[in-house]
């Protein structure tokens, strides 16, 4: 799977995307206000996020219903600044993985270190509180994937090396058996080498998904 995150972005033109796609597999993430044009476009669409009740007084919220009712397939969960910024916790992002499973979503469920973190040799712990999390809530289901993003590596242009993100994925493998992608400034220039790891999956990618010819670059390399 090669998934884009636009962010809180606009985004490419969802027609112009789709025709540069052809047959590649992909998925990509708008934020909520463009999930119908892309839909309508013929793109396989994921939400940002989603809430684990399917209705209630939860401003701000989207539920899986509503998502469904759009024609949006699945949604990111957990994505680092969403931890970061907005409080959300390990197990909110269990409860809102599980609910959008139980929907009949796809799921993206993110991990990932803080440079500090990764600097203490606390990688491991981290991953594992994190991945375990998810794991007791929603077991190997189909429909989930696992996004290993260091944060440190988040829209700051650095990358993980390739043994690095091999070896992260093939530790979040042991604990939780489903498909890792990598994300973390994941560009054309650099995901031939991460995406021919073994352990690697696919990609979550940032910024380069908002340029069309970029993210069509990496869905081809992965295919």
């Amino acid at each position: 799977m090669i998934a884009g995150n636009w962010k809180m972005y606009r985004g490419p033109d969802p027609r112009a995307l789709r025709e540069a796609l052809g047959d590649l597999p992909h998925v990509v993430a708008p934020p909520f206000t463009r999930l119908s044009d892309c839909v309508a476009a013929g793109l396989t669409t994921y939400a940002q996020n989603v809430h684990w009740e399917s209705e209630g007084a939860f401003t701000g919220e989207v539920s899986s219903p509503m998502l469904q009712e759009l024609g949006v397939t699945g949604a990111i969960v957990g994505h680092s600044e969403r931890r970061q910024y907005f409080g959300e916790t390990d197990l909110g992002v269990a409860r809102r993985a599980h609910a959008a499973l139980q929907a009949g979503l796809g799921v993206i469920a993110c991990v990932g270190e803080t440079g500090e973190q990764r600097e203490s040799g606390d990688t491991e712990t981290v991953l594992r509180v994190q991945v375990e999390s998810i794991g007791d809530l929603c077991g190997t289901h189909e429909n989930l994937v696992i996004a290993y993003e260091p944060v440190w590596a988040i829209g700051t242009g650095k990358t993980a090396t390739p043994e690095m993100a091999q070896e992260a994925h093939a530790f979040i493998k042991s604990l939780l058996d489903v498909p890792v992608l990598y994300g973390g400034s994941a560009k054309p220039e650099n995901a031939h080498e991460l995406l021919s790891q073994p352990a690697v999956d696919g990609a979550l990618v940032g910024g380069a998904s908002l340029d069309i010819e970029s993210f069509v670059a990496i869905c081809r390399i992965h295919s």
